[in-house]
Order: C-alpha cells, then structure tokens, then sequence
C-alpha cells in the first residue's frame, strides 16, 4: 500500500508513519519543513518514506504525487492550544485545516491515478462543550469558533466525494502520549504540584495515541470504513479522575488544582474546551468491531508513564 500523509511529522502524524513503515508500505510524506522531516525519518531506517516539500496552502507541484497513491490521510493543521486565540491566531487555525484540506481535495481530483480512500482528521470540538450533555457521531454540532472550524474543515473533506473516493473522517479526542496534553502536566506533577485543571468536574474525552493510528489504519483499509467516526477511548473521565489517575501512574499527589482564570489567560477564548469539556463516546467506531486496546485512562496513563 502507498499512503501519501499530510501532518506526518506531528504527534500522531509520527507514530503513523512509524507503522506505515514497519508494515513495510510505501509512505509519501508532505511537509512544509523537508529537512525536519529527513533528520526524524532517516533513510536508513525508514527506506519506504518519501519526502515531499509542499505549502499546504497553495496549488503546486506537489499535487501530482498524489496521484498513484492508495490513500490520503490528512493530518495537517496548526496546534490548537499553543498560544492565545488572537483574531489572527483564530485565522491561521482555520486556514491552516480548510484550505489545506481544499488543496488536497483538489490534487485527488486532478489525479489521472486516484487514491481509493480519503482519511481526513476533524476533532471532537465540533460537539461544542457541555458538563452535562453525552455527544456521539450522530450528535448536532456546537456553536462555538472551533465547532465552526471543525464544520468547514469536515465540508472541504467531503467535496472529494465528488471524485468517487471514499471518505472517513475521524474525529480526534484529546491524545494522550508522551507528549501532547501528558507531557504539558508532567512537570507539574513530579515536583509534587499537579492537579487538576479548573473545576475538575468537566468532561476529558482521550485516546491513547496508539488506539488512534489503529483506527487510522483500519479506515485506510477497510472499505466499509466511510463517513463519521470518533476516535475517543469508550470510557471519558472528568479531569478531577484524569488528574488522580496521572499522580498515581506517577506516585505522586494530585490535590493542587490549575485555576481555569490561568489558563484563560494564556489561550484565551481558546481555555473553553478544557475548562468546560465534553463527554463523547465513540459509538460508530465501536460499531466497525474497532477496539482500544487502553480502555481506561488508568491503563494508558501506567502504560505512558511507566519510567518517567
């Protein structure tokens, strides 16, 4: 199988390509920063990786090497919560998901050898955020600026079914790894200062890393794989049991909580998926015979932590 990756040098980009390669498929990876990428994917130890410089954003020739390509995955998008939403930060995390996506709809469908599948990333931010409320993938979507950016970055993804290729989107919890959401709380916690971000009441829908590019693997390769999926753990936590799971993996306590007034003002607008949350079930994945393999948040944390 040829797999041409988008965002593949990223967090969860990484560990696919890491599986692409160790199932010995041809990956074609698309990046913004070629020399980045050669120093993470040496030649010598991913030999079926292919570098491809691209500007996500623009036309080019970068649009033929998806042509004879199997499938797409689309991973590309700046991080969510790097920095405070500014009305043009607000922009960059639109364009930098919509337009990307539109460019390489637009390859696919100029490709004289099309792929046979799509996979393209959404997030669970298209629920919107709710203490009380249980969202799956046949749950409306929410109101709010990332509810807007998933809604048009899902829409520019469907317009490639117009080509005849399959589409999966898979809907991104929050993923956990060493690194991401986990390695941001590490430090806190092992100088005996973590805790819980705001109330602690709120919603902490996760995946471990690993169960994310399983399912990512499964979308490429089944063919009944289309539409709406979640790619969330079956059993989502508050962030007060996420908290105390970490200082246990860790030995540690987790009694000393991150007021939400802090991180409001390091993200602003951005702070409302943490604090507020959202409970999501991956109902339709389930539904494929898809299972985690880190169930409980208990088991990934140990898994993850295990020597930190």
């Amino acid at each position: 199988m040829k797999v041409a990756v988008t965002g593949g040098t990223g967090f969860v980009g990484s560990r696919l390509v890491e599986q692409l390669e160790a199932g010995g498929h041809l990956t074609v990876l698309l990046t913004r920063n070629p020399d980045r990428a050669r120093q993470q994917f040496p030649t010598e130890v991913y030999p079926n990786v292919t570098i491809v410089s691209y500007d996500p954003m623009t036309s080019g020739d970068w649009q033929a090497c998806i042509s004879g390509c199997d499938g797409v995955v689309n991973l590309a998008g700046e991080p969510i919560s790097e920095s405070r939403w500014t009305p043009d930060r607000k922009k960059l995390l639109m364009d930098s998901r919509v337009i990307t996506t539109e460019k390489l709809v637009e390859a696919i469908a100029a490709a004289p050898e099309k792929p046979k599948v799509l996979v393209s990333t959404s997030a669970i931010g298209f629920y919107g955020t709710s203490e009380t409320a249980t969202f799956d993938e046949s749950s409306a979507p929410g109101d709010d600026y990332l509810a807007e950016i998933c809604k048009n970055w899902e829409a520019a993804a469907n317009a490639v079914q117009a080509s005849g290729v399959r589409l999966a989107i898979v809907r991104f919890g929050i993923v956990l790894g060493m690194g991401g959401a986990v390695g941001k709380m590490l430090a806190p916690f092992k100088m005996f200062a973590g805790g819980p971000i705001g109330t602690g009441k709120q919603w902490f829908s996760w995946i471990h890393r690993d169960d994310v590019v399983a399912l990512l693997m499964q979308a490429l390769t089944q063919s009944t794989f289309e539409g709406v999926y979640n790619a969330t753990a079956p059993n989502p936590v508050t962030m007060n049991d996420f908290s105390n799971a970490m200082g246990k993996a860790l030995a540690r306590p987790s009694w000393v909580p991150v007021p939400g007034f802090v991180l409001e003002g390091l993200l602003g607008e951005g702070a409302k998926l943490v604090l507020e949350g959202q409970k999501v079930l991956p109902t339709r994945s389930l539904s494929t015979g898809f299972k985690c393999v880190y169930n409980t948040v208990s088991e990934a944390l140990t898994q993850i932590l295990a020597g930190a």
